[in-house]
């Protein structure tokens, strides 16, 4: 119980990872803002949350809207941990000469603006009592480069960027900040990159999961509690003295030879 009565804030807590990563903290009895553009779909894992014993308040945030996040962060008094769930994926078929402007913009908003943000108006809460914990997810699309992905690729290059740099300047002050970097999850995103493949490439739905299990060490794909439970160690303090880092969590398939692209039939 670590983080029993401390304070919590989650981004895009409403569903996959992001739910587990809430539920997780929730057993620890933590006390949760959760926040995002969709409140009617935060308050079901609110009420988990609380059925769990723990504190949840659900709060309204766009925040890829500097004022939004400042007028949620203050008042908070202290701040514990942030965890950086929210996140969009861009198309799943484009090559980068097709994406349209907005279409980028969306993606980084997002993914990068978004997060800064969020790390621009919790740090200082985090500095003034001299500790606390960042944890930002990340991907390995962020590793490696993605065909068909550049742009969610380019966001997660840049969140790791951000976590390595914020680590520098808040480690003086006790805040460790991290990253946790999921491989493919299963999920309904996940479903829409293997059926966006399975379309582009021309190939069923069961030849390319079977690519993509192939293309893990382990020949499995991840879950929303194998994230959940990297992001509480990476918060506790048993990491106590881990900064400016990245937990890989993706069954090994950043480590594999293989083509990172299915083939065309």
């Amino acid at each position: 119980m670590e983080f029993e009565g401390k304070q919590v804030i989650i981004t895009g807590p409403a569903k996959g990872m992001g739910r587990a990563i809430t539920l997780a903290f929730a057993r620890e009895k933590a006390r949760l803002m959760l926040a995002g553009r969709d409140t009617q779909a935060i308050e079901p894992v609110a009420a988990e949350a609380r059925a769990l014993g723990a504190e949840a308040r659900v709060v309204k945030l766009d925040m890829t809207r500097d004022a939004d996040v400042r007028a949620a962060v203050q008042g908070l008094g202290r701040i514990d941990v942030l965890v950086n769930v929210a996140g969009v994926s861009g198309p799943f078929n484009k090559t980068m000469w097709e994406h349209t402007e907005e279409e980028y913009d969306g993606v980084m908003d997002v993914n990068v603006k978004g997060i800064f943000f969020l790390m621009k108006h919790v740090l200082p809460v985090m500095v003034r009592q001299k500790s606390g914990s960042i944890v930002n997810i990340g991907g390995t699309y962020g590793l490696q480069g993605k065909d068909f992905r550049s742009v969610y690729s380019a966001s997660k290059w840049a969140l790791r960027g951000l976590t390595k740099s914020a680590a520098l300047e808040a480690g003086p002050y006790g805040i460790a900040v991290n990253l946790v970097i999921p491989g493919s999850v299963e999920g309904p995103r996940f479903e829409n990159v293997l059926n966006a493949t399975a379309k582009r490439v021309n190939r069923t739905y069961d030849e390319v999961r079977g690519f993509y299990e192939s293309n893990c060490a382990l020949r499995r794909i991840s879950t929303d509690d194998d994230i959940a439970n990297a992001t509480l160690f990476m918060a506790s303090s048993k990491a106590r003295n881990v900064t400016g880092q990245e937990l890989v969590v993706d069954a090994g398939s950043v480590l594999m030879s293989y083509p990172p692209t299915m083939p065309p039939r």
